[in-house]
């Protein structure tokens, strides 16, 4: 059970601290036209660094102990 909690908690964690970073680069880079698909609504910016944070975190968890982990 423990390790199910933190196979998860690393890359929400990591996806919260992404959704933070989407919303400054909305809030301090954002698009002023409105041209801009992702920076040009908070709500996108913030949902877009969250995910692209989660998938960087889901690297960062560990394997299960006995998985081969493909060096022979």
């Amino acid at each position: 059970m423990k390790l199910k909690t933190k196979k998860i908690a690393i890359p929400a964690a990591v996806g919260l601290v992404g959704g933070v970073a989407g919303y400054l680069i909305y809030r301090f880079i954002g698009c002023q036209a409105g041209a801009c698909p992702i920076t040009s609504s908070p709500y996108l910016s913030v949902l877009f660094g969250a995910l692209i944070g989660a998938l960087l975190g889901g690297g960062f968890a560990e394997p299960k102990r006995g998985e081969d982990d493909g060096n022979g």
